[in-house]
């Protein structure tokens, strides 16, 4: 009786089109956010949808919050998304939507954050600054709005080894 055994190797290659499918599914979710609120418009969410298309294929994004802010705190219907290396695990791929229509935005202001990943940190000043210069906004340091109620992990949009989970900030 003869006995064998073999191994399967898997190499996922993160691409330009795996990044523009995450970011097509962010950039759906702000055409949900303009509908029932009215931000951003058409040209901020095509400029956000070029910057996380970089962000991503470059490893360089942390995390992006986009949504409203009152007295420095995020309120809802404010949406955050945070990069991950699946490092071969699988994740879901969900549809882009649900985000709660009639939230209470009165005196808040749209606004976002961006932070970067580690292998941003990695980079040097002069490095960070060129591919700064090269997106749709330069971003310089600001404080981080804190969350009024708590972040709900509520959607996955993954592609090429990578995902981008996103929460959604609820009320108490």
């Amino acid at each position: 009786m003869a006995t064998g055994s073999y191994t399967l190797s898997e190499t996922a290659t993160f691409t330009l089109t795996h990044a523009k499918h995450m970011a097509a599914k962010f950039a759906a979710d702000l055409k949900r956010l303009q509908r029932f609120y009215g931000q951003p418009n058409d040209t901020d969410i095509a400029k956000y949808e070029a910057e996380v298309i970089e962000l991503l294929k470059n490893g360089y994004l942390g995390t992006l919050t986009i949504g409203f802010k009152r007295d420095n705190s995020w309120v809802e219907p404010t949406l955050r998304y945070t990069a991950h290396d699946l490092a071969g695990a699988a994740a879901n791929d969900d549809d882009p939507g649900r985000v709660r229509p009639g939230a209470n935005i009165a005196g808040a202001l749209f606004h976002n954050y961006l932070t970067y990943s580690t292998a941003w940190n990695v980079l040097s000043a002069t490095e960070q600054d060129a591919f700064k210069k090269r997106m749709p906004f330069y971003r310089t340091g600001a404080t981080e709005p804190t969350v009024n109620g708590y972040l709900a992990e509520d959607r996955i949009y993954s592609s090429g080894g990578r995902a981008l989970r996103r929460a959604s900030v609820r009320s108490y």
